[in-house]
């Protein structure tokens, strides 16, 4: 409530409007080049301040690379991958830059990110006007430029954003200062996407494409009421009809901000959503133990080694089934939620796995 009256009382007092715009798509759909285009249109028509977040550039390559070997079997695991701690901690910074413009207090670093984080996500900032050179000193406020603090701002989240529950992640900070936001999702076909990626200096392995591109979740404007201020492009030109379509998405959103207590049904539904998607991984990693498990006692049992190979096959095609039926909500509806994180395999969808599976091996057991 009180970031809520800050921000009401910043805008009276002529506090520029912000808005976030998350861009996402398949690595090479053309959203890096969107972006650059916008932060060039922008400040000319309409007349827009225009910063760009490019994850590729705020994220360091090493938080993508395996866990060090140094690190030793024994070394316990860290809660996340750094990839994603990464990404956690951007969005920290986000938060913390967004509320000193919004409530005009001082910019300091979030207490969980990394000095590294803070640093690139101020030289981002200081790179392109927001904030002066003389920002980021002990005890100083924030520095802001004229263009951060006189004319509606954007900002510009370049990433893939696959997942709803990545893109709804910004959307919360928007609704918990009440600024704007939006979505421009480039619609690329996959082998356009993996035309293009192999002529990039340092491309991507042609599966991490694919795997993604089973995984990317395209706005859903009827389910998610939070995605409503969405738009859907195709990459391979920008017409000018596209030109005028993103803007006036732009230009509604600035028109109307996220209120705080405007959706207590979109809030469900994003928790339902990121629910759904923690139970499927969960439900995998059972389904492998519990198959791990099926072919030991099958190989205790003497099934013959040809056998097993079949046995194998059929046993990751029933997981692989099963999986998807979880991802569509053919199985419980997605009414699943695991409060402890962790998947009771005593669950009527894991028993019912479990069934299917013991009957499989039966077939080879009793010949």
């Amino acid at each position: 409530a009180a970031l809520a009256a800050a921000a009401e009382q910043q805008g009276s007092a002529g506090r520029a409007r912000v808005g976030l715009c998350v861009l996402c798509g398949l690595p090479a759909a053309g959203k890096s080049t969107l972006a650059r285009a916008l932060r060039r249109r922008l400040p000319q028509h309409p007349g827009w301040a225009c910063a760009l977040l490019a994850y590729d550039e705020l994220i360091p390559p090493e938080a993508f690379c395996p866990r060090e070997p140094e690190a030793g079997p024994a070394a316990p695991s860290p809660l996340l991958p750094r990839w994603k701690r990464s990404r956690r901690e951007l969005l920290q910074c986000l938060e913390r830059f967004l509320r000193a413009l919004v409530t005009g207090g001082p910019l300091s670093a979030p207490a969980t990110a990394t000095q590294p984080a803070w640093e690139r996500f101020l030289a981002c900032c200081r790179g392109q006007g927001l904030l002066s050179s003389a920002e980021g000193h002990a005890g100083a406020g924030p520095y802001w430029t004229q263009a951060a603090a006189s004319r509606p701002l954007y900002l510009i989240l370049d990433d893939n954003f696959y997942y709803q529950s990545m893109r709804y992640e910004v959307y919360q900070l928007a609704r918990k200062y009440s600024l704007s936001f939006c979505q421009l999702f480039l619609e690329c076909p996959l082998e356009c996407c993996l035309q293009r990626n192999r002529l990039r200096s340092h491309p991507l392995p042609d599966q991490t494409i694919y795997l993604m591109a089973r995984k990317i979740e395209m706005p859903d404007l009827k389910k998610n009421a939070w995605e409503r201020n969405s738009l859907v492009l195709k990459s391979f030109d920008c017409t000018s009809e596209d030109n005028e379509q993103i803007i006036s998405l732009l230009a509604t959103a600035l028109e109307n901000p996220v209120k705080q207590n405007e959706e207590n049904t979109e809030q469900k539904e994003a928790d339902r959503a990121t629910c759904a998607a923690s139970t499927v991984h969960q439900a995998d990693q059972t389904c492998r133990r519990i198959i791990s498990q099926t072919m030991k006692d099958a190989k205790d049992k003497n099934v013959l080694p040809g056998e097993m190979k079949s046995l194998s096959e059929e046993l990751n095609k029933l997981k692989a089934e099963f999986l998807e039926d979880l991802r569509q909500g053919n199985n419980l509806k997605n009414q699943i939620c695991i409060q402890s994180q962790y998947f009771d395999p005593a669950t009527s969808v894991i028993s019912s796995f479990q069934h299917k599976a013991t009957n499989v091996v039966n077939k080879y057991i009793l010949k």
